[in-house]
């Protein structure tokens, strides 16, 4: 009698906890320092997840590393829900960089839900005598060894994809790490470097200011921020060159299955409010949703994707 009272007791306690979940603030831990454009699109949804359920959501940001340390304390955190990592693309490329983490993306987390996607722009120095991607290639060629590209660090983003671009338009091109996009881009605008690729939040003041000029944008359809930008597709006949700083959300793996469901709903719930989705726009985000199974799916893909290019361009960061 009593086995079958503690087995009743425990099929109710979920759905009740569920029901409750939050009651307390939510924890969101955040690889990147305040004030950068990922802080600032983890805020934004933050605030609206916070708002429609009724729970101040707290984000804490946990830069260094990569973003490892962020990752492996989102990994050992309590999986009671009250723990959310607002993960990156960095998570798909780390595995292939790091010999050694204190994580593991595919057995330590459960996949939430994409939040939003910032899409890669290619920019070069003005001064350059190119006006398309076409022009870009065909000087690169004609001056081989005499070409650089800046990125925002070995093994970043910004560094695979130029790797990739090089490759796969046969350019003999310099690599220049930097710690940090803003440096890089500086010595973009000042010729220090010729072209570089990056998101397009931080790209687009430059262009603006007409201190860069964009070539192309690196995903397979046109922004409403650089609508005359055509895509690498259009520009350079490279079908299914996608590159873009994805982000989204995932928590420890044994965290309850109708917590992760709420904690869905409520991204796929933010992603329709007007208000951040044009306050994504403002950062060149693209605001993205979907299932947890789909998320799932996509992590897994990106992950292989990456560990090829992170091994075609030899890149490590150990």
């Amino acid at each position: 009698m009593k086995l079958l009272f503690s087995i009743l007791l425990a099929c109710v306690a979920v759905p009740a906890f569920a029901q409750s979940y939050p009651s307390k603030p939510i924890r969101m831990i955040l690889a990147f320092p305040p004030g950068g454009p990922t802080d600032i699109n983890a805020r934004i949804f933050a605030l609206k997840m916070g708002e429609s359920m009724n729970q101040q959501i707290v984000v804490d940001n946990r830069p260094g590393a990569g973003g490892n340390i962020a990752a492996a304390e989102a990994a050992r955190a309590p999986a009671d829900g009250y723990t959310i990592f607002y993960n990156t693309s960095a998570i798909a490329i780390a595995p292939s960089l790091y010999s050694k983490l204190n994580y593991d993306v595919l057995k330590d987390y459960a996949p939430v839900a994409l939040t939003a996607t910032v899409p890669l722009v290619l920019a070069v120095n003005p001064g350059l005598p190119v006006r398309t991607v076409q022009d870009l290639v065909a000087y690169a060629k004609a001056n081989p060894q005499k070409m650089n590209y800046g990125s925002s660090g070995t093994g970043t983003i910004t560094h695979l994809a130029g790797a990739l671009f090089a490759t796969q338009m046969g350019l003999a091109m310099q690599h220049i790490p930097y710690k940090g996009s803003a440096p890089a881009l500086v010595d973009v605008a000042a010729g220090q470097t010729q072209m570089m690729i990056d998101t397009i939040n931080t790209v687009l003041p430059y262009v603006k200011d007409n201190r860069l000029r964009a070539l192309a944008i690196a995903i397979p359809r046109r922004s409403s921020a650089l609508p005359d930008v055509p895509t690498l597709e259009e520009a350079a006949k490279l079908p299914g060159f996608e590159m873009s700083a994805w982000q989204g959300v995932v928590v420890p793996v044994a965290t309850p299955k109708d917590v992760v469901s709420k904690l869905n709903a409520e991204i796929n719930k933010a992603v329709q409010n007007a208000d951040l989705r044009q306050r994504l726009a403002t950062q060149g985000a693209e605001p993205l949703g979907g299932t947890s199974e789909e998320y799932a799916t996509y992590i897994r893909a990106e992950l292989v994707r990456w560990t090829k290019v992170v091994k075609d361009s030899g890149a490590k960061a150990d």
